[in-house]
């Protein structure tokens, strides 16, 4: 029976038949996978005509497509609906995939072929996006090590080994860590929760088999918790298991695997001649150094901290007022910031998420694509991963663009978080395709789905990563969409979160969920005025993660990780009520994977430009003004990597920005 991984999928747009894929066939394929692979760089590497950009760089880009395949469809899965047959088949995988990748990159003559053309390259007559993919290919070669040899290049191949072991045993250990607790509530434990939260906490509990309600470590379920429970113990026990995720002892603590992966970066940034990790991997970024870095990042410091020092003093005397005289504790301090939301902007959430509701927000995302960028979403009936999903055709005046996939549930088998990813990328060659793009999100299921503000910013920060996958028109696949600086990745996604602030999106799709009225004009004003509320608690807790991935990443590695983060956070006066918003054991965006290693500012890096770049459309006296969309399509959204991010936003808005706009944006400004 022929394997449907890799057989030609006669689906429509050609997606891959999740409905005749099991998990005995991942194996098999990747195996296959891998040996055709292996064959096609023998054949590219032992070419005996002259390198050409078509025959060793074009070929090289062309290569693999199989294997590609095959981990698109294990790599979604694996992540979004795990089981114990993916876990373990993750486990087999990585180490092997990161021998594969040592073996490519240290192929000597597929690396004297691009060398040769890199030498000659002003003599090829290339066109630009040829000329930046010879660029990145090389680049790519030199920082995996190609030029290394002897033991050098055996220890690298070890290193990348042993990472990639690392880093699907940190997301395992934080997954079984999120899916193994959870807090029984009985009906005296539901004082101060709204009915929302008590028909999403139900709604767990049926999910876990029980027949009342819990409180399990999914952010939608859990943050609503500490800010409306009236139970402080209760608080304090969710709170304290959220901040314990990857620290609790035994099997699944990622102390000491997150020590080990910084001491084998630093190890792997010195075989390269660096002098730490992080002025390796900053290297290509736009921020080019760790010293620009921190300087963005304590150019905001202070002023969230000392906004944070104001709030604190606030939240307490609340505190006071309810009879509690101890310290505001970071259990307390979601629960008075909505006591004290509620008070200063007459808002109360429970009033704002009927008009929220998940397809709601759906419609306003969509519909917001369209008027920018004239995209129009028909639904699919098609084969998908699982049973929550949803899948869309993605059109511009009826020719395909792409298809558009929605995951938005929480669930035990779903890694936490939110994430937007590419089955299949843009291209042009070696045919013509168009994207298949997934958003993946961790809100909390109900009858209807409800969100809260900050989960519709959440959705349309994910489409906004699909809209940069979806208008890519490049030529070669590893230059579409979000294949970018990290730095310069997040730019299209938190700016797309601009247009949920425009008061006509939400007139217009804001409405209420049995009703179908819109959201009162003063209610959705104080859903304005609140946006940046608690900002200095928000921006306190990101800029600390922020700077203690910094600090890991510059100097000598620690032995004992807790005691340098404490450390990196006592020096910056972190103030005591707060918690970074990532913790060492459970900082996934830093040791699953190389992805935002010395980069978890880049959301900070590109809030500078997002916040520059939406005053474009302010100036121009519109948020949906033709031109302005159509140069932020043309200069960015289109080009992918194509060209250096820096070139790109500067064709766009014709300078690069300061920290200014950020703060204002933030409510921070002086």
């Amino acid at each position: 029976m022929t394997n449907p991984l890799l057989a030609e999928w006669a689906t429509p747009f050609a997606l891959a038949p999740f409905d005749e894929i099991a998990d005995a066939d991942f194996a098999p394929a990747f195996e296959a996978a891998l040996t055709e692979a292996r064959a096609e760089i023998a054949a590219i590497a032992g070419n005996p005509e002259p390198p050409s950009f078509a025959n060793t760089i074009q070929a090289l880009e062309f290569s693999g497509r199989t294997l590609d395949r095959v981990l698109s469809v294990f790599f979604t899965v694996a992540g979004a609906d795990s089981n114990p047959a993916r876990q373990g088949l993750q486990r087999d995988f990585a180490p092997r995939l990161a021998a594969w990748s040592s073996e490519l990159y240290g192929n000597k003559t597929l690396f004297t072929r691009i060398e040769a053309l890199w030498q000659a390259r002003d003599t090829l007559g290339l066109a630009p996006e040829e000329a930046r993919l010879l660029l990145l290919t090389r680049r790519a070669f030199v920082r995996a090590g190609a030029a290394l040899t002897g033991e050098a290049e055996a220890r690298m191949r070890a290193i990348m080994a042993r990472l990639a072991e690392l880093g699907t045993a940190f997301t395992q250990n934080l997954l079984a860590d999120e899916a193994g607790w959870r807090m029984e509530l009985g009906e005296g434990d539901l004082d101060g929760l709204p009915d929302f939260v008590v028909a999403n906490a139900r709604a767990a509990g049926r999910e876990a088999g029980l027949s009342g309600p819990v409180i399990t470590l999914s952010r939608s379920l859990i943050v609503p918790f500490l800010q409306f429970s009236n139970r402080r113990d209760l608080r304090r026990r969710a709170f304290e298991a959220w901040a314990a995720r990857g620290a609790g002892g035994g099997d699944t603590d990622n102390r000491a695997i997150a020590a080990e992966i910084l001491a084998l970066r630093r190890e792997r940034a010195a075989l390269l001649g660096y002098d730490s990790f992080a002025s390796y991997k900053l290297e290509t970024q736009m921020a080019g150094t760790p010293e620009a870095v921190r300087d963005l990042l304590m150019a905001v410091w202070e002023p969230a901290r000392a906004q944070a020092a104001r709030d604190a003093d606030v939240l307490t005397a609340m505190m006071r007022e309810d009879g509690i005289n101890g310290d505001l504790e970071p259990w307390d301090w979601r629960h008075y910031a909505e006591k004290r939301r509620q008070a200063e902007h007459d808002l109360d959430e429970a009033a704002v998420k009927p008009y929220l509701s998940l397809d709601a927000m759906i419609a306003a995302a969509f519909d917001c694509a369209h008027r920018l960028f004239g995209l129009e979403f028909r639904p699919l009936d098609v084969a998908l991963y699982h049973p929550d999903c949803r899948a869309w055709e993605v059109t511009r005046q009826g020719r395909h663009v792409a298809v558009f996939i929605g995951d938005y549930f929480a669930r035990a088998s779903k890694r936490s978080g939110a994430w937007c990813s590419a089955m299949r990328g843009q291209a042009k060659r070696p045919q013509v395709q168009g994207p298949v793009v997934i958003n993946v999100c961790n809100f909390a299921k109900g009858d209807p789905a409800l969100l809260s503000y900050d989960d519709a910013r959440t959705l349309f920060h994910e489409f906004g990563h699909a809209l940069h996958q979806m208008l890519s028109d490049v030529t070669y696949e590893s230059l579409s969409g979000t294949n970018v600086a990290r730095d310069f990745v997040e730019l299209p996604s938190q700016l797309f979160e601009h247009w949920l602030e425009v008061p006509e999106v939400l007139d217009t799709h804001a409405r209420h969920v049995e009703t179908g009225a819109p959201m009162p004009r003063d209610l959705r004003d104080k859903v304005l005025a609140a946006a940046n509320f608690d900002m200095g608690f928000q921006t306190v807790e990101y800029v600390a993660s922020a700077l203690v991935d910094l600090a890991f990443h510059e100097g000598v590695p620690p032995e004992d990780v807790m005691a340098r983060q404490a450390e990196v956070l006592a020096g910056i006066g972190m103030p005591r009520a707060i918690a970074m918003r990532h913790a060492t054991p459970h900082f996934a965006h830093v040791f699953s994977g190389d992805g935002y290693s010395s980069g978890y500012y880049s959301y900070m890096w590109s809030e500078v430009m997002d916040a520059d770049a939406f005053a474009a459309f302010e100036e121009a006296g519109s948020a949906f003004d033709a031109e302005q969309a159509q140069a932020l399509e043309r200069h960015i959204l289109s080009r992918g990597g194509s060209e250096e991010a820096g070139a790109l936003y500067e064709a766009f808005r014709g300078r690069m920005p300061g920290v200014a706009a950020l703060l204002r944006g933030r409510g921070l400004a002086a």
